[in-house]
């Protein structure tokens, strides 16, 4: 059995070291092709950056409302720049090339890490995953910008391996279905459709709980 790290709760500084890793890893693409696929993704490197940041965005702006309503999303005006494309509602500018993009994601980890620090725990937004609090909103971010790197790092020609801890705090917290005496990495990638694990099938539909845990 792996050597697993404990699992805590997921924390603001947890959204600030996924998007800082993923800043850094991004950063090391140069002038790689961001109009190829992600990955399995139908969805090019450029979009798939910007639906990241818009999740980040989106996930901070559920939690900030005077007037919490847990039966859908705020309502931003979504669009999509191509059919098929992202529905977003921010996008970067991309007269700015990659560099904007990643302040746009670098933006908006950091408005959810802001957001998930100051906002009481018994806040809840709603999320058609389960109505969720703070922490989960933290955990779906965080979720977001590790499986989305690695769509993103498959693309691009880039390594890119998160930290045992991290992955076990996230999959404790939006997976507690998801088997334990398994490397968490590899554990959150099967969690997502994204892997396999020996002796279990490969997802082809999946979903995490949000839903505040009793902490």
């Amino acid at each position: 059995m792996p050597d697993t790290p404990p699992a805590g709760p997921v924390t603001a500084a947890d959204v600030e070291l996924s998007v800082a890793l993923a800043l850094d890893t991004l950063g090391r693409a140069g002038s790689a092709d961001w109009s190829v696929p992600a990955g399995p993704l139908e969805w090019d490197c450029w979009e798939t950056t910007e639906h990241l940041a818009d999740d980040l965005f989106c996930y901070a702006a559920q939690l900030t409302t005077a007037r919490p309503q847990l039966d859908g999303h705020i309502p931003f005006e979504l669009t999509s720049r191509r059919p098929g494309g992202p529905r977003n509602a921010i996008a970067a500018d991309r007269a700015g090339g990659t560099a904007a993009l990643l302040r746009v994601l670098d933006a908006g980890g950091g408005l959810l890490a802001a957001v998930v620090r100051a906002t009481p725990a018994e806040r809840r937004g709603y999320h058609p995953y389960g109505v969720s609090d703070p922490e989960g909103f933290a955990a779906m971010g965080v979720v977001e910008v590790l499986v989305h790197l690695d769509d993103l790092a498959r693309g691009l020609g880039l390594g890119w391996t998160p930290p045992a801890g991290l992955c076990a705090r996230v999959l404790a917290r939006l997976f507690p279905d998801a088997p334990t005496g398994t490397e968490p990495w590899p554990t959150l990638l099967w969690a997502t459709g994204r892997g396999e694990l020996p002796g279990r099938p490969r997802l082809t539909a999946w979903r995490w709980d949000g839903r505040p845990r009793g902490r």
